[in-house]
């Protein structure tokens, strides 16, 4: 199914190539989707972290239902655009994962990157027995080790890191799923810290869904927030559903289009908006966004790097299927969420 409508289109600042920059046919390994990837720029390089779903194909999917094998991998660039060299040994492999802990966890998915005071940290998505976990990962400076610190309880997802503490404390963004809400089934922003990245409270509610005019169900973080003058820039994911969108991608029906928003959090206390911008920054206008791919009129963004020029690199997954790019100014973005 192409574009749904009523079509809309990114926010006029964004420039998004015109290709996809990572896709299956670039693996060394078996690979039917790769998206949701987290970017950080790291030691003169761009380290891509990101997930590769494997083991199926469109007819066998809609046949069997048979969810994807699912890998979390590595690829390297000089210049976060192109040229990316993907390694060919899977950081981590759901596979492996359910043979080492009993089948409990199932599979990592979905990761986001931040580097704090020099050292990179990596959270993903776990599915497992008892529900969805936010997952919590040191890793080695090569990208090579990585170690997982912190399990949240189900059902908590979209977990992202900000890349320093904040009054002593860490800080994160992440979207529990809460099932006895007043709107029957909340998927909000929230924010929560911890003074050791392992054990985390003080939660509150950042954003919710009924505040973003562009989202009719739910939304959620979407990549590490970055630091600029006016207070913490952050991404999120938005949600709208209509129930005439038929087949759409891999699935009998996909009724959902997936934006990605924006908004300024205050630098002392990223639970407090500054400003937010009332449309979507990011919406799928693309052809691999909207004609092609597992789940079609989909969006994710999974990382912002601000280089030295201003210039605001977000990577984005798009269609369930590809990690693309697009980029902005930085006061480009900040007048957008503080003109709304």
């Amino acid at each position: 199914m192409p574009r749904v409508t009523p079509f809309i289109e990114s926010a006029p600042c964004i420039k998004k190539l015109d290709r996809p920059i990572l896709t299956s046919e670039d693996m060394p390994f078996d690979s039917n989707l790769v998206f949701n990837a987290g970017v950080t720029k790291f030691n003169g390089k761009y380290i891509m972290v990101f997930r590769n779903d494997y083991g199926t194909n469109p007819e066998q999917f809609l046949r069997e239902r048979c969810i994807p094998f699912t890998s979390v991998d590595v690829a390297i660039s000089d210049n976060g655009i192109d040229g990316w060299k993907v390694r060919p040994l899977h950081l981590l492999d759901s596979e492996k994962t359910k043979a080492e802990t009993a089948r409990e966890l199932r599979r990592f998915y979905d990761p986001r990157i931040a580097v704090i005071d020099g050292k990179p940290y990596i959270t993903m998505a776990c599915d497992a027995r008892h529900g969805i976990y936010g997952a919590i990962a040191e890793i080695d400076d090569n990208f090579e080790k990585i170690n997982v610190i912190s399990m949240s309880v189900p059902n908590n997802r979209n977990m992202v890191l900000f890349p320093e503490k904040i009054g002593g404390y860490y800080y994160r963004l992440e979207r529990p799923m809460a099932m006895f809400g007043e709107d029957n089934g909340c998927y909000d922003v929230w924010c929560s810290r911890s003074r050791d990245l392992r054990f985390w409270g003080d939660s509150k509610v950042v954003l919710d869904q009924r505040q973003v005019p562009f989202a009719n169900d739910k939304i959620g973080p979407a990549a590490p927030p970055i630091k600029c003058e006016n207070g913490w820039l952050a991404t999120f994911h938005a949600v709208d559903i209509d129930p005439t969108r038929g087949k759409n991608g891999w699935e009998p029906h996909w009724d959902c289009r997936y934006f990605a928003g924006i908004m300024i959090l205050d630098l002392e206390d990223p639970t407090k908006i500054i400003g937010m911008y009332k449309k979507p920054l990011l919406a799928p206008d693309r052809p691999y966004e909207t004609d092609e791919g597992f789940r079609q009129n989909v969006i994710f963004p999974g990382a912002l790097i601000l280089e030295d020029d201003g210039e605001v690199k977000i990577y984005y997954g798009g269609a369930d299927t590809v990690e693309c790019l697009a980029t902005a100014q930085v006061d480009d973005l900040i007048k957008l969420c503080l003109e709304g």
